[in-house]
């Protein structure tokens, strides 16, 4: 994975960018509302919550909203500082830089929820998101919410137009429900629910993941 540690304008630059099209205000809109179904599903006695990596803060009030103690981990200083500024000064909220590749700062069991959106499609190799996945495994008393891009050829048609347009995105991993699920298996995951973004129109997909520590409700 290319790593890439943001300045603080950068990260002001990029906050003001990054959803301004409509198309994305749809995406953003619609991951606000599967995050927020999947984490009241989640029963756990641990109000602790990791939003990894948490970028400029966009989960931020949400997590708050859900009544959350909100833990923001990333690889730059400058997007834990923006994502904390977003938690309007919430005593139930801390900010740690930390690299899932090198081994997350924290205890076994410590987060009641794991939180990881747009991350997984940025590991190119089978050998990081084996890093990762053992890792959110290990620090999570048992549950996981997840986005990967899957496998999805009409969406690779129109990145490739982009890029021919000049509007070239970032390159980014896609992967089968099959390599999925056998690398959630090496972890010790299941999939407990799943859902689109938009299906067949968009590759990422959000998954609810449990590990045999969860309980959950009926």
């Amino acid at each position: 994975m290319k790593r890439h540690f943001f300045q603080p304008q950068e990260v002001a630059d990029y906050e003001r960018k990054r959803y301004r099209r409509w198309d994305q205000r749809l995406v953003h809109q619609r991951e606000i509302r599967i995050i927020g179904k999947f984490s009241r599903l989640v029963k756990t006695a641990c109000p602790l919550v990791l939003d990894l990596p948490c970028g400029y803060g966009r989960f931020s009030p949400l997590l708050h909203q859900l009544g959350l103690a909100v833990v923001s981990a990333d690889l730059s200083l400058a997007m834990v500082q923006r994502a904390l500024s977003r938690g309007h000064g919430s005593p139930q909220s801390a900010g740690v830089v930390a690299d899932a590749l090198q081994g997350l700062p924290f205890r076994d069991n410590s987060f009641g929820l794991v939180l990881v959106m747009r991350f997984f499609h940025q590991l190119h190799h089978p050998q990081e998101r084996k890093i990762v996945l053992s890792e959110i495994a290990r620090v999570t008393t048992g549950d996981i919410i997840l986005s990967f891009y899957r496998l999805n050829y009409l969406h690779l048609f129109q990145r490739k137009i982009r890029k021919w347009l000049k509007k070239t995105p970032t390159k980014i991993k896609m992967i089968s429900w099959r390599e999925l699920e056998s690398e959630l298996a090496g972890a010790g995951l299941k999939v407990r629910r799943r859902k689109n973004i938009f299906p067949f129109l968009h590759s990422q997909v959000i998954v609810w993941l449990q590990t045999s520590k969860a309980k959950t409700k009926s």
